[in-house]
């Protein structure tokens, strides 16, 4: 299981292993940096006749096995191939928050169709509606049909909801306590926190003379939301390639994720990807406006859509569009742009749907003046596009408005629109 720290992964293992199997055993080689020595050897047998030795416990087919900080062992990480080759009666699964960084290095191997990975996200709004007590608005948008009416009153409670998830966000400890509490200070700490302890990671996994550029490009990614990256903006002092190697450093921690420029002329989005132009997404949306100071916007500002610029709204439409990807796929985000003088074009994100690419605009303004949208419709000859605002579901004008409060079905919807033969 990969992701970033603090987005539950440790959690929830441990309680599918307590709903699923008779026992689960945790290996923690951050705590317990002792049982490394336990993988010297990669034959699974011997591997776990030391755990039992060492931890006192039973290990069987009725067991769980979970390495957790599995980064701090690499040999725990080449041993999975060795379980389901020699021990697949016994159930693993490895998690660790810089997974990503062990699997980068050279001598580390995991063969394809040995080892399954699941990527974890923050929690989505859509999972917030059930975490929050709100599952029947959750099911009720599930049933929406794209030329549907949704009730006024519905509208304004989901407007109500989407609000506090932007305060808030998807990270867990968020989550409980503003759900124990709904107090938006304590969560604010609660993110400080969090914030505090990425900071606290730059040392694992880059040279101290590195860290200052992580710190850098931390801190003022936030300020950058939706914005095309340019090395100058995050620090005018640095050379280009110390904050590059920053960037990607922070990319493959998990705590911002570049948005790619593609020219989004066929599938798959990242065989026409130029990684030289991008955006970046921070984390959490609740993460980014605590950094930027942007709570009190959030809870007295009228328009949503229009705080910071409209960052806020391309960070969390961002979010969504990863949480809701297959969970065994690395996700990753794309964007167009047109840049001719006299007549550039950009288009926030841009998805493969059932190898159908759709452009997706973050808009508070009418659908009639989306003008990059129409561009890339005319251009790339795509029969609809998708705008992600704050007013109600529509489809007109090659134009399927979709309420930020329902990204989760934007594929359903899309297919719905197909199957009708309206595309």
């Amino acid at each position: 299981m990969r992701g970033a720290r603090q987005v539950g992964k440790s959690y929830i293992v441990e309680k599918f292993g307590a709903q699923e199997f008779n026992n689960t055993v945790t290996v923690n080689f951050e705590l317990h940096p002792e049982l490394k020595e336990c993988f010297n050897t990669l034959e699974p047998g011997e591997i776990t006749n030391k755990l039992k030795i060492m931890l006192g416990v039973n290990i069987d087919e009725n067991t769980l096995l979970f390495l957790d900080e599995i980064q701090e062992c690499p040999n725990a990480i080449i041993s999975l191939r060795y379980f389901k080759e020699k021990k697949n009666q016994i159930a693993v699964i490895g998690a660790g928050s810089l997974v990503e960084f062990a699997l980068d290095k050279k001598d580390i191997s995991v063969p394809v169709g040995r080892v399954q990975y699941i990527y974890l996200e923050p929690l989505s709004f859509a999972e917030f509606l059930t975490a929050s007590g709100n599952d029947q608005l959750r099911q009720y948008l599930k049933e929406l049909h794209y030329n549907n009416e949704i009730d006024n009153s519905i509208h304004q409670k989901l407007v109500k909801v989407i609000r506090e998830y932007l305060i808030v966000g998807g990270m867990p400890a968020a989550v409980k306590e503003y759900l124990d509490t709904k107090d938006f200070t304590r969560v604010s700490r609660i993110q400080n926190a969090l914030l505090q302890t990425y900071r606290s990671d730059f040392g694992k996994y880059a040279k101290f003379s590195e860290q200052k550029y992580l710190q850098k490009v931390f801190d003022k990614a936030p300020q950058l939301a939706g914005e095309r990256i340019k090395y100058t903006n995050i620090d005018t002092e640095s050379k280009s390639r110390d904050i590059k190697n920053a960037v990607n450093l922070l990319s493959l921690a998990g705590v911002v994720k570049q948005v790619v420029s593609s020219a989004a002329s066929g599938v798959p989005l990242g065989a026409q990807a130029n990684e030289m132009k991008f955006k970046l997404n921070y984390l959490d949306i609740g993460l980014l406006q605590n950094a930027c100071g942007l709570q009190a916007k959030l809870l007295m500002d009228t328009d949503i859509m229009q705080i910071n610029s409209g960052a806020a709204a391309e960070q969390f439409v961002g979010q969504e569009l990863c949480a809701y990807e297959d969970r065994y796929m690395d996700r990753r985000l794309f964007f167009w742009a047109r840049d001719k003088r006299n007549s550039s074009a950009e288009v926030d994100y841009v998805c493969d749907i059932d190898s159908r690419i759709i452009p997706v605009e973050v808009k508070a303004g009418k659908s009639g003046s989306l003008k990059s949208l129409k561009i890339f419709l005319e251009e790339k000859k795509t029969p609809f596009g998708i705008r992600f605002a704050m007013d109600k579901l529509s489809f007109y004008d090659k134009v399927l408005t979709i309420p930020m409060y329902m990204i989760e079905q934007m594929h359903r919807l899309v297919r719905e629109i197909n199957d009708t033969g309206r595309a």
